[in-house]
């Protein structure tokens, strides 16, 4: 055989109760020395802030969040005093439109109907959980911000439940802008659940 083999982490069940393992799984796979920057989604700052106190120092940290307005017109949900101390460990906090509704979820609200975009993040959840899709939608925002260059980057995501939020899902992506979707390429999973929430999340 050609090839490497490499372990894949499986969670019983999704969710926030993961993220300090996946902070460690990532931390493990930094430390290999062949990847500069981690992509962490994290809407209010709490799961970024674990992982910069990790690992801020040893790569470039890029926490990936909402935009201002995703839950209530003009006000932004992340928490500023985390943003401070984030910024203060060196890391990038990016704010932008989710890459796979934006836009389009206005038309599909007021219209009805369903657009590209919407269908794909679907597929996404529905094939490999949510964690994984938005692991691959934060890393293209990542991307489309400036804040990490077009090469191999570990993305994390999570799923939102009762319990809270955080980080569930870590893989190795090669990431892409959005205008070039279909040249980014999933290298390595690192971990994921098992079973996915069948609960819909965005």
């Amino acid at each position: 055989m050609k090839g490497i083999e490499r372990p894949i982490f499986y969670f019983n069940q999704p969710g926030v109760e993961n993220t300090d393992d996946i902070v460690e799984i990532v931390y493990q796979r930094l430390k290999e020395g062949d990847i500069k920057s981690v992509v962490v989604a994290s809407s209010s700052g709490g799961t970024g802030l674990k992982f910069a106190k990790k690992m801020a120092k040893e790569t470039n940290l890029v926490i990936v969040s909402y935009q201002p307005g995703f839950s209530k017109p003009g006000v932004w949900s992340f928490d500023l005093k985390i943003l401070k101390e984030l910024e203060s460990m060196g890391c990038q906090v990016v704010k932008q439109s989710h890459i796979l509704s934006g836009l389009e979820r206005s038309f599909t609200n007021k219209f009805s109907g369903v657009s590209h975009s919407e269908v794909l993040a679907e597929a996404l959840r529905s094939l490999f959980g949510v964690g994984m899709k938005v692991a691959i939608e934060c890393a293209i925002m990542a991307a489309d911000s400036g804040a990490i260059p077009i090469e191999k980057t570990i993305s994390v995501g999570g799923t939102s439940s009762e319990k809270g939020k955080g980080a569930d899902c870590a893989v190795v992506v090669w990431p892409s802008h959005c205008n070039n979707f279909f040249d980014f390429r999933v290298l390595e999973i690192l971990a994921k659940p098992f079973r996915r929430d069948m609960k819909k999340n965005s």
